[in-house]
This record gives C-alpha cells, sequence and structure tokens, in this order.
C-alpha cells in the first residue's frame, strides 16, 4: 500500500511538471502580444515592460525563473492586472469556485445516484425511459447552452433566481445546477447499467428464487455492484465539474477563477494563464488521487490489478 501510494504521488509530481512544461513553451509560441492595445505603444515603453517583467531573457531563462518560483509557490505577477499576483487573484476567486464546485459536485452525486436506482427500479418502464431520455438530452447537450437555458427561464422570465453576479446563496442555485446537470446524468446512466448487468449474476437470481423482498435485492446487492463502478468516473467527473464551470462562471458573471481563466486567455495574461492551468491540473491531480485511495479500501483488488501495477 505505502509503495501504491508513493508510486502514484511521484507520477501525480511528473504529471504537474509536465502540465507546468508544456502550458509555459506553448504560450511562448502561440502569436500575440500581452502589451498590445488598441494604440501602439512607444519602443522604449514596450523595452521596459519587457525588462520589468523578465520578458527580455531568452526563453530558457525564463524558464528556469517561473521555475523556481512554482516551486516556492511564487505563481508570478499579472501582466494586465497592476500591482496584482496571479496568487492574489488564486486567493480572492478559489473560495468562489470552490463552493460552486463542491455544491455542484455533492448535487450531482445524491440526484445521479437517486436516479440511476429510480431507473433500474422500473427498468423498462415509462420511468426508465424518462430518466433515460432526460440522460442523454444532458450529456449531449454543454453547460453554456443549459446554463443560458436556465438563466432565460428562471431568472430573466419567471424571475425566481437573480441574473448573475454572487452574494447570496440564491446566486449559486442556477450555476450550480447547470454544471451538475453533466454530471449527474453521467452517473445516472452508469448506476443503472451497472445494476441492470448485475441481474444476471448467480447469486442475484439465487437470491431472487428465494423470495427475498426486491427493494433487499435492489440496496443490499445490485446498488454495491453498481458503485464500485461508479467510482472509477469520480475523477472524471470531478475534472468536468471544474471545467464546465469555466464558461458557467462568465455567464453568470461569478468572480471565481473559472472566468479569471477566460480572462486571461482574452488579454493574453500568460502568467495567470501558467498560475490557473497549474493549479487546475493540481486540484484535478488530488482529486484522482483521492478517488484512487477510496476506491483502494473498497476494494483491495483495485490494488492488484494491473493498472496500478509499474510497468
Amino acid at each position: 500500500m505505502r509503495k501504491l501510494i508513493l508510486r502514484k504521488t511521484v507520477s501525480a509530481f511528473a504529471t504537474l511538471f509536465s502540465i507546468a512544461t508544456v502550458t509555459f513553451f506553448l504560450m511562448k509560441i502561440i502569436p500575440g502580444d500581452p502589451f498590445a492595445e488598441e494604440r501602439p505603444i512607444p519602443k522604449e515603453v514596450r523595452a521596459a515592460l519587457n525588462a520589468y517583467y523578465g520578458l527580455n531573457h531568452s526563453v530558457w531563462v525564463q524558464y528556469i525563473t517561473y521555475l523556481k518560483g512554482l516551486v516556492q509557490l511564487d505563481l508570478g505577477p499579472s501582466l494586465k492586472y497592476t500591482d496584482r499576483s496571479v496568487n492574489s487573484i488564486l486567493k480572492e476567486g478559489f473560495p468562489v469556485s470552490a463552493t460552486l464546485g463542491v455544491e455542484a459536485l455533492f448535487l450531482s452525486l445524491f440526484v445521479g445516484t437517486y436516479c440511476g436506482v429510480l431507473s433500474a427500479k422500473n427498468w423498462k418502464k415509462p420511468v426508465d425511459r424518462i430518466i433515460t431520455i432526460a440522460s442523454v438530452v444532458g450529456i449531449s447537450n454543454p453547460s453554456f447552452v443549459k446554463a443560458t437555458l436556465l438563466q432565460y427561464i428562471f431568472a430573466i422570465k419567471l424571475g425566481l433566481f437573480p441574473v448573475a453576479c454572487w452574494g447570496t446563496f440564491r446566486h449559486t442555485v442556477l450555476p450550480v445546477l447547470a454544471i451538475a446537470f453533466s454530471p449527474t446524468c453521467h452517473l445516472a446512466r452508469l448506476i443503472r447499467s451497472g445494476m441492470i448487468n448485475a441481474l444476471s449474476r448467480d447469486y442475484i437470481q439465487f437470491a431472487r428464487a428465494k423470495g427475498v423482498p426486491w427493494n433487499h435485492v435492489l440496496y443490499r446487492h445490485l446498488l454495491p455492484e453498481a458503485i464500485l463502478p461508479a467510482l472509477g468516473i469520480l475523477g472524471p467527473l470531478t475534472s468536468g465539474i471544474l471545467i464546465g464551470g469555466f464558461v458557467v462562471e462568465k455567464i453568470f458573471a461569478i468572480p471565481g477563477i473559472g472566468q479569471w481563466l477566460v480572462k486571461s486567455i482574452s488579454n493574453r495574461d500568460y502568467p495567470l494563464i501558467l498560475g490557473l492551468t497549474v493549479f487546475y491540473g493540481f486540484l484535478l491531480l488530488i482529486a484522482n488521487f483521492i478517488v484512487d485511495l477510496i476506491h483502494i479500501s473498497l476494494d483491495p483488488r483495485v490494488a492488484r490489478s494491473s493498472i496500478f501495477r509499474k510497468k
């Protein structure tokens, strides 16, 4: 177990280093100038800005400087927001994004599991068909489409919730629904498929032949069979929630790090893009690591599988 944890920790750091390196060099090869404005900037001013931010050095010198700052947890200054560092922007925006992400994750887990069980319990019945169709529609539409529809119907037309901004719990309802909808549908389909596939197991058939109540079979035998495979998608599920929050935060004018990332791409604010990308990568690696540990603790066979063996 210790070797497994150590191996996955080393792998996580290697992945994070790769993310930082690839993102850094991508920022250097894409066209555009972070100091480009509507009015041309004098050469002297541009040279002074490049010298101030260290952009007048070679790419390799900038890369080494960036890695040193990364080791010291210093993500550097923003090029577009005067006297603001990437760290301060993260400190400001992360609590907002974390609130949305945690609410969306728990909503997805609860509603997705409930709908999956309800669909399997009513297999081949109208309820099952309705949930299946709704899941397909929810998965096939991106989060910004759902966010726009929710905003138009429940905020603009019905006036039940605020159109945008951030402040109270009511401001989180529509964004959380928009972010959680697709992960909920994915989880519901997976739970349903797992429970239906488990119906053909010998011990399930034996239990039903003995006259064990259907609800007992459903919740004591079928649901645990479906939960273990569902744990495998918790990492991607968390990734989808984090990534889905990018555009949703922009649509609802929520001051989270997703909106900051969208702005940084538009503004070509390279240090901010780098810092937020590495931070998101770190969050995803931590989420996947925790999910793997939970999966291993619930099913020790996973630790012995080839997925976790050293190649």
